[in-house]
């Protein structure tokens, strides 16, 4: 079993860094998503709430102080830099305009774990719901795993992205529309596939659901307190 700490974004449009950062993570029990660019970043964060982003300054197209200034605060995720050496003015606009940490290239892979570490300790307080506990059942986002009792389930993009809204707005109803619109997903009868496999998941009795229910006519809701 993969405990994953927690999912990280590599942005970088040189590969050999890409797959050298990510492997560094990858032996540390981080699971990691890679961009070649700031465009590509961007698609990805559309669909996946990554817990930090790690970001080259100079790269073609946008740059990632442009990429930073432009989604730092909507995506409310913790921004590391990687800068070349030099760049000391760089650096300090990345800190203005929200990063949370730099680090200069080329650079040891312990410190950068270390870095990573700390920040996400710094940000667990301030982070909306990932982990949940209610009688038997466990619901990990970080690890992307459910607990129910001595069961274990693995969690997919899709549906980490449908729990966490979820999860954050306990007892509020969703349309398929609406979660159609959340995972970029317009058949209604592939959405009802996603919560049917969610239950099995969720629920000890999936048939006559507790917790993930459905609402006629309207939605489906969480009900977890």
């Amino acid at each position: 079993m993969n405990n994953f700490q927690a999912h990280i974004l590599v942005v970088d449009d040189d590969e050999g860094i890409r797959n050298l950062v990510k492997q560094y993570l990858n032996n540390n029990n981080f699971l990691v998503t890679t961009a070649q660019s700031a465009e590509d970043a961007e698609k990805k964060i559309v669909n996946v709430k990554f817990d930090l982003i790690i970001l080259d300054i100079m790269m073609p197209g946008q740059t990632g102080l442009e990429f930073t200034k432009k989604n730092k605060e909507k995506l409310n995720t913790p921004i590391i830099l990687l800068t070349a050496k030099g760049e000391a003015s760089d650096r300090i606009e990345g800190l203005e305009i929200g990063a949370d940490d730099y680090l200069p290239k080329p650079f040891e892979p312990k410190e950068l774990i270390l870095r990573i570490k700390n920040i996400l300790n710094k940000t667990k307080s301030k982070n909306l719901k990932r982990r949940i506990n209610f009688e038997s059942l466990e619901i990990d986002l970080n690890k992307l795993f459910i607990f129910n009792g001595k069961k274990e389930f693995k969690i997919n993009n899709t549906e980490k992205i449908i729990l966490e809204k979820m999860i954050n707005s306990p007892g509020q109803i969703f349309s398929r529309e609406e979660i159609g619109k959340i995972i970029n997903l317009e058949k209604e009868r592939s959405i009802d596939v996603i919560i049917t496999r969610l239950r099995k998941k969720i629920e000890n009795d999936s048939k006559n659901p507790k917790y993930l229910q459905t609402i006629r006519g309207e939605g489906y809701v969480l009900w977890i307190e």
